[in-house]
């Protein structure tokens, strides 16, 4: 059985489809932007690359606008439209060949049970260790997100918070990165506090 560590040179975080034509549609859209947000603060802090992808933009959208996209500089390494449900385009398999020190992928979007599971099935095929932020991802179904949470668990993927992601990435208090991590951890207490109760709620995720 995978352990899955995470180790911040050999991981990448994927953004999946969390598009504007979703907003009014899925449960607690707010909540995903908002996680979202700071797994991009802890990517900035600890140098984490990020890929982004959106579903047929014409039709759905594009990112989020208040997805601070803009602030990650040269760590957004792939910023992809597609048509397939799955992240796991042409496109991004290029990408994840030029960063062959990959070995974990941090997933979280939308929509559970389609985009975001079928990116998980496809990675851990192509034996990356998949990590889903159970309160970084949504559906416009809430039945949904459970069981689809439970097929990527079944299939190997690590089901996870964006808190413990966070911590393993960061490692150890004494790394320099500590006191900007520190912040953020703090910065976003309460909307981690609210994410979790809205996205995960007494859902059996964990």
């Amino acid at each position: 059985m995978a352990v899955g560590k995470l180790v911040p040179e050999d991981t990448v975080f994927f953004l999946c489809d969390v598009q504007t034509r979703f907003r009014s549609l899925i449960h607690g859209f707010e909540d995903v932007v908002a996680t979202a947000n700071k797994m991009l603060k802890v990517a900035k802090a600890l140098n984490i690359p990020v890929l982004v992808t959106v579903q047929n933009p014409k039709a759905l959208g594009y990112t989020a606008p208040e997805i601070a996209l803009d602030s990650l500089g040269p760590l957004l390494i792939g910023k992809l439209e597609k048509t397939l449900f799955s992240m796991v385009t042409p496109e991004t398999k290029a990408i994840l060949s030029d960063h062959s020190n990959v070995k974990s992928v941090v997933l979280f979007g939308i929509e559970t049970q389609v985009c975001v599971l079928q990116t998980a099935l496809d990675l851990l095929e192509l034996n990356y260790h998949v990590h889903v932020i159970a309160d970084g991802v949504s559906s416009c179904n809430v039945e949904e997100i459970s069981i689809a949470l439970d097929r990527i668990r079944q299939a190997g993927g690590h089901i996870t918070t964006s808190e413990s992601v966070a911590f393993q990435l960061q490692r150890d208090a004494s790394m320099t990165t500590f006191k900007p991590f520190s912040s953020i951890i703090k910065e976003e207490k309460e909307a981690t506090k609210k994410s979790l109760v809205t996205l995960c709620g007494r859902r059996s995720v964990l």
